[in-house]
């Protein structure tokens, strides 16, 4: 079958740009009290203070972090050659949870606990805990040499710290109540620091996998083919791994648990367009942003003035999504 041409991802990537752009004058007027013209508010001294402070950063933010994440997803699902890769799978999510908990539950007990946490903040115990759940699966696995041994070390990663996690969690209901909300994800809490730490993460890895687009081409033609052409897959799949680690990691530390977006969003992109992974990695990272940033939106606007959690609307939403996929392709 022959492929579409280029022009076909610009167009998408183009399309995906204008409702980036729409997305984020909708973030700018939805409010408490409903949605406002951000640009009528912009004349009140308060409004404006509100719009600069709080809604422009949370709106870019989301956008960044759905951003990230769609990258990500793009990257482990072409690393993995499976369409249901995720961007936690190698352990990022239930690394930076753990970490969390423990830095929690023992603050109020220790100096060097207290200390830590002081000291690295909680987003960055987040990103200190995700790129420590990767190390580990890299260890078990021993190095990124091996798809299936990596694939399983990430899973059996995954399932043991979310287990310790949830064992601490039961021991303290007050750490739980502090948990909950990083576990079901939160864009709330995103002010213009975390936008520059999202917005540098994603300059960094972004380059960085277009440069390995051509690795996840061979990847798809299998192991073989790929040594044949003469690429050295113990540092591609490294190299791979790293994006997929960093990318992931400060989407966690940022924002919490985010389900379904890094999963859904190459998907949506491949059914618009067949193209190579340079043309995909763009195009999945953009529709993550479109993704969290209309999930974000509709958190604050659904229920006005209560708002959803995101994470919640995103898991709901992308799952029903993909259950849908999966039984039109069954008929």
């Amino acid at each position: 079958m022959r492929r579409p041409a280029h022009g076909s991802v610009v167009v998408v990537c183009g399309v995906l740009i204008a409702l980036s752009v729409a997305l984020c004058v909708l973030g700018l007027g939805a409010g408490s009290s409903g949605w406002h013209n951000p640009f009528a508010a912009w004349q009140d001294v308060t409004e404006r203070q509100i719009l600069l402070e709080i809604r422009a950063p949370r709106t870019l933010g989301a956008w960044l972090v759905g951003a990230l994440l769609g990258l990500s997803g793009a990257v482990a699902q072409g690393l993995f050659r499976n369409p249901l890769a995720e961007p936690y799978l190698l352990g990022s999510s239930s690394g930076a949870t753990l970490a969390l908990a423990m830095v929690l539950s023992f603050s109020g007990q220790s100096a060097l606990a207290s200390s830590i946490a002081g000291r690295f903040g909680v987003t960055g115990l987040a990103f200190v805990g995700a790129l420590g759940g990767v190390a580990l699966t890299l260890f078990i696995a021993r190095g990124a040499s091996h798809t299936l041994r990596l694939l399983l070390s990430g899973v059996v990663v995954g399932v043991v710290l979310g287990a310790l996690t949830s064992l601490m969690t039961v021991w303290s209901s007050e750490l739980w109540r502090t948990m909950q909300s990083f576990m079901l994800g939160n864009t709330g809490l995103l002010g213009w620091s975390a936008c520059v730490v999202l917005l540098v993460a994603w300059v960094l890895t972004l380059p960085l996998a277009l440069l390995l687009a051509r690795v996840l081409d061979a990847l798809t033609l299998g192991d073989e083919t790929a040594r044949s052409l003469g690429i050295p897959l113990g540092w591609a799949r490294a190299a791979l791994v790293m994006v997929l680690a960093l990318s992931a990691g400060a989407a966690v530390a940022q924002a919490g648990l985010i389900a379904f977006v890094g999963l859904a969003a190459p998907h949506l992109v491949r059914r618009h367009t067949q193209t190579r992974h340079s043309g995909l990695l763009v195009a999945a990272s953009l529709m993550g942003g479109v993704l969290l940033q209309g999930a974000d939106v509709l958190a604050r606007w659904a229920i006005a003035p209560e708002e959803l959690p995101v994470g919640v609307l995103t898991a709901v939403l992308g799952g029903a999504y993909l259950l849908w996929l999966m039984h039109r392709r069954a008929v």
